[in-house]
């Protein structure tokens, strides 16, 4: 797959995929190995963002990292192991915005356990990025969601609020006059993986 074209003077978006959750509501399972589509929920994630217009790919392990990356297929993708996970997701997108390459003119960041998020969100988000945007993220209704797309210039911000759980939550809050909501309630669903409901509701379809 070609990259889409960037702005004069940009590299490409580098995707980053966060899958080291330990799933600890659904049975302890590593959120990366559950099921969807036939396939691991990482293979899927990976293929999403791959689909949507990222060449290049960085997934960050955590729980059971040693078995996902036995089980999993991810050819291309940079994997990056966070012994930290237990902590948070904000150690995960530390370690993901660390290891992504010089060039990158931005970080699509995906969550692994959103299996309804499609390539055309992805796109949209890239789109948004190559008309001007530094900091984008899908929206649902007006209401802000995932994926989150983060301009180079943020990566250092966002690495240093990134705690616990939140993620760049506080990047996004500091900088709400820039970022740009990018309308996909058309194209995709933003419903997270958490419990087994979730899990059932999925798989059903």
């Amino acid at each position: 797959m070609q990259t889409p074209p960037t702005p004069a003077g940009r590299g490409p978006v580098a995707a980053l995929v966060l899958a080291a959750g330990g799933g600890s509501r659904l049975g302890g399972r590593p959120k990366a190995l559950l099921r969807y589509g036939g396939r691991p929920l990482v293979e899927h994630a990976a293929a999403v963002v791959r689909a949507g217009g990222c060449a290049d790919v960085t997934v960050v392990l955590g729980a059971q990292g040693d078995r996902v990356r036995a089980t999993a297929h991810l050819p291309g993708c940079r994997l990056v192991g966070n012994p930290d996970w237990k902590q948070g997701m904000g150690t995960s997108l530390r370690a993901g915005l660390a290891a992504l390459p010089p060039h990158a003119s931005a970080a699509l960041v995906m969550l692994v356990d959103t299996p309804g998020v499609t390539p055309a969100a992805v796109a949209r988000l890239l789109a948004a990025h190559r008309a001007g945007a530094d900091l984008a993220a899908a929206s649902y209704g007006g209401r802000r969601g995932h994926p989150v797309l983060i301009g180079a210039r943020h990566f250092a911000e966002a690495a240093a609020g990134a705690r616990g759980d939140a993620g760049a939550r506080a990047l996004l809050t500091a900088h709400a006059a820039e970022l740009v909501l990018v309308e996909c309630a058309d194209v995709a669903v933003p419903d997270d993986l958490d419990t087994p409901a979730d899990l059932a509701r999925w798989s059903a379809g």
